[in-house]
């Protein structure tokens, strides 16, 4: 891997990897100070494509295509962990990547995950490796029900994942995933869902943001509010550990982790995933708080020092998630509310349309 010369001055171009919602607002913070952007990405409608200087539309393994892309920019970042791990790494004999290609490959196997974060002692719910139907009542037996089972690679908000209750049969929760390579995960009764969006730079300086709790609706997030209800004891245990993968990984960027509240447990704080990448939790930082999570991980990645992040107040994110875009208006007049359109062209079901950040006094 190519070790980039730091810091990159002010007119660099920052070459982004995928083009959807968060390689945009990677590219308007990354503007803002300065820089310019070149993004790849397959889709012709991707909506990065509208705010940079340039775009690629290509495929991650065109490598004619890539070779163009790394002649071009300075340094490769990239918006989602589902870019195929061997493309960071084609591009990184090339141009230097951050966070580098490595943490991407194992972020993207969750039982490789899992096994990363228990080798730092941190704690995440049981659970066992799944290669097949026998693997699955195995594992069963051993964590019980109900329990996940999810696919090892390309999940996201709730996709590739099913839960397997008293009398559901295994056999067709193996055949709705694909029949793919698998991981079961024993249902952890927590309290709460929460994470935390840490930053460290290429001096090794790590800043990290208050914890936010998540809630969800069918499987994806729809609100944040920060700070978290939780004790301030498990707000710091979160901060701590989300501190340590980003230090275990020699991270450069942003990353989000989640997890889980079980309060009364021996560990009170399950990791559950890790995203290396900026996070949807993240967004409230674009309106409360000093310095927004995008903006940080440009810095990161620039080799400028990393901002203080400090908040404004209490802070909630929504996401208006499929035709709750028709309605966006009525947040235009809510007062402490900032909307955020990510300029989509098509409204689907479950789609991340753009969203609303409230601050609200302490």
């Amino acid at each position: 891997m190519i070790v980039p010369p730091r810091p990159l001055e002010a007119d660099a171009v920052i070459g982004i990897l995928g083009g959807g919602q968060l390689g945009r607002m990677i590219a308007l913070a990354a503007a803002r100070l300065g820089f310019k952007c070149h993004v790849l990405c397959p889709d012709p409608r991707s909506c990065a494509f509208d705010v940079v200087h340039r775009v690629s539309e290509a495929d991650y393994t065109d490598k004619v295509a890539l070779d163009r892309f790394a002649e071009d920019v300075d340094v490769v970042t990239y918006e989602f962990e589902n870019v195929p791990a061997e493309t960071a790494t084609f591009l990184s004999a090339r141009v230097p990547v951050l966070p580098d290609p490595r943490v991407l490959a194992t972020t993207q196997d969750r039982l490789a995950e899992k096994r990363f974060v228990e080798s730092l002692g941190i704690a995440t719910a049981p659970h066992a490796a799944v290669d097949g139907p026998d693997d699955l009542e195995a594992a069963l037996a051993a964590l019980g029900r109900p329990a996940v089972l999810k696919t090892r690679r390309f999940g996201y908000d709730g996709k590739g994942q099913r839960i397997l209750r008293e009398g559901d049969d295994p056999h067709a929760a193996w055949s709705d995933i694909g029949e793919q390579p698998a991981i079961l995960e024993a249902f952890v009764p927590f309290e709460r869902e929460v994470s935390v969006i840490a930053a460290r730079g290429l001096d090794g300086t790590v800043q990290v943001y208050d914890i936010a709790e998540n809630e969800h609706r069918d499987h994806i997030l729809k609100v944040s509010r920060v700070p978290a209800a939780v004790p301030d004891a498990i707000a710091e245990e979160a901060r701590a550990i989300a501190g340590k993968i980003a230090e275990a990984f020699d991270y450069v960027g942003v990353l989000g982790v989640e997890m889980f509240v079980v309060p009364g447990a021996a560990r009170p704080v399950l990791v559950n995933e890790i995203a290396p990448r900026v996070h949807n939790s993240g967004h409230w930082t674009l309106d409360g708080a000093s310095v927004s999570q995008f903006e940080q991980h440009v810095r990161a990645i620039a080799g400028w020092p990393l901002g203080v992040p400090v908040r404004h107040g209490r802070v909630e994110m929504h996401n208006l998630i499929g035709d709750e875009i028709l309605d966006h208006r009525a947040w235009l007049t809510v007062p402490g509310a900032t909307v955020h359109l990510y300029g989509k062209a098509t409204v689907r079901p479950g789609r991340k349309m753009g969203h609303v950040t409230r601050v609200l006094p302490e």
